[in-house]
């Protein structure tokens, strides 16, 4: 360890800190994780979990602030003072359930896992070993891949150094980036007229040119990269076969490996549409999400890598940067946004099951004792992140240049 570095103790006396405050209130979040896996509520609805989150953080000392950054069942709960030079580390809990299958993608445990972080932060805060501010964030609707995009067009994030989040799964990894995505919903306006009186007479089909458009974009996948994919469906495609369709429309998902990549095939994918209306006569308008890409997880090798070590001391192995690169997860996640504002990590850690999130199989799985052990585990691991953060200024810097190296300028937020 380097020295000079305002160091107020070494790492073994901020584990030892961390580690007992997580397990001193691992039964209370036990039975947290319990509430909120028998009472799934979906994305913006989710009333009852947000309110039993921010009441126990305040309880526990936190200052709470609730429906922040335009979103209702949000809430930002904070700690400690960076004003003496500390750093300000963030943690996200999410809430929100699955239609029909409840807590199917394990938000019931990310969302203790983010009060267990903050907790375990706060006390080696109290302790006089460390310096800064906690903050966490309760973060709604994931599941729309829009909460913490949302929160951070209305201003979250921008008071903290650096980002950090878990999520159960059914293997570890600590480097998948998952998917960033841009979605459009495109609309066609023509001429009607009597398919078979007189289709000649001055009509325009609409149907032609979401059809020329759908042969385009299929014809586009052949110079398209293997991690892209641009995939949709017709949502409107007349009313009626013997009318010439004056109004059709349709639904289309762009996604890659990375935001940038995003960006180019979008152009492409436009040109399509465009050029569809262009030989059919019709009208085109597109409408792009409105509040931007879901960006693919810029995971922070620092970051990461001291996960990892921590983990490993729990008997957890972590498969290689490498392999984990190799394989393309299609999922998405609306933390990548955040990622590409500071460095961050949000790592998978497995929860003992060979099921995929968003399955019933993962459902039950997330109620489990195995699984909530192996969240206090992950969350054990992920302060330590924290801890090295707030108590070595050489490690924050790293990471941050490890950013600064990793996500171009012109695609991080600018508030």
């Amino acid at each position: 360890m380097a020295v000079g570095l305002e160091l107020k103790c070494e790492p073994e006396e901020a584990k030892k800190v961390i580690y007992e405050t997580i397990d001193k209130v691992s039964p209370e979040l036990r039975e947290i994780s319990l509430d909120l896996h028998n009472n799934p509520e979906t994305s913006m609805n989710e009333h009852h979990a947000s309110q039993v989150l921010a009441d126990y953080v305040e309880k526990k000392g936190f200052k709470v602030t609730r429906k922040v950054f335009g979103m209702e069942t949000s809430f930002r709960a904070e700690f400690g003072d960076e004003t003496n030079g500390g750093r300000r580390i963030g943690f996200c809990s999410e809430y929100d359930a699955l239609p029909g299958l409840g807590h199917a993608c394990g938000h019931n445990l990310i969302a203790i896992s983010g009060v267990a972080s903050a907790l375990a932060v706060k006390a080696l805060l109290e302790s006089g070993k460390a310096s800064g501010k906690v903050i966490l964030y309760g973060t709604p609707s994931e599941e729309l891949l829009s909460g913490k995009i949302v929160m951070m067009n209305h201003g979250a994030f921008k008071d903290i150094d650096v980002c950090l989040m878990l999520h159960p799964a059914n293997a570890h990894a600590n480097y998948v980036s998952f998917s960033a995505l841009q979605d459009v919903k495109v609309e066609y306006r023509g001429k009607p007229a009597h398919a078979g009186g007189a289709p000649w007479n001055g009509s325009v089909n609409a149907l032609d040119a979401i059809c020329q458009a759908w042969v385009s974009i299929g014809l586009l996948r052949q110079q398209l990269q293997s991690h892209d994919r641009v995939h949709g469906i017709i949502t409107d495609g007349g009313k009626a076969p013997n009318i010439i369709p004056d109004y059709t429309a349709g639904h289309f998902y762009v996604r890659s490996n990375s935001a940038v990549r995003v960006e180019e095939i979008k152009e492409k994918v436009d040109n399509c549409f465009r050029a569809a209306a262009l030989a059919t006569g019709t009208q085109v308008t597109m409408k792009w999400r409105d509040i931007g890409t879901c960006k693919n997880i810029v995971q922070n090798p620092v970051l990461a890598e001291t996960y990892a070590k921590y983990l490993k001391e729990f008997g957890h192995e972590v498969p290689s940067r490498q392999i984990q690169e190799a394989t393309l997860f299609c999922f998405l996640l609306d933390f990548g946004n955040v990622s590409y504002t500071m460095p961050g990590l949000h790592p998978l850690y497995s929860i003992g099951v060979s099921d995929f999130p968003h399955t019933a199989g993962f459902a039950n799985a997330t109620c489990t004792e195995e699984a909530h052990k192996a969240t206090i585990e992950a969350a054990k691991s992920l302060s330590m992140v924290a801890a090295h953060t707030l108590l070595d200024k050489s490690f924050y810097e790293s990471s941050k240049q490890e950013f600064e190296d990793n996500v171009p300028v012109n695609m991080r937020k600018n508030y």
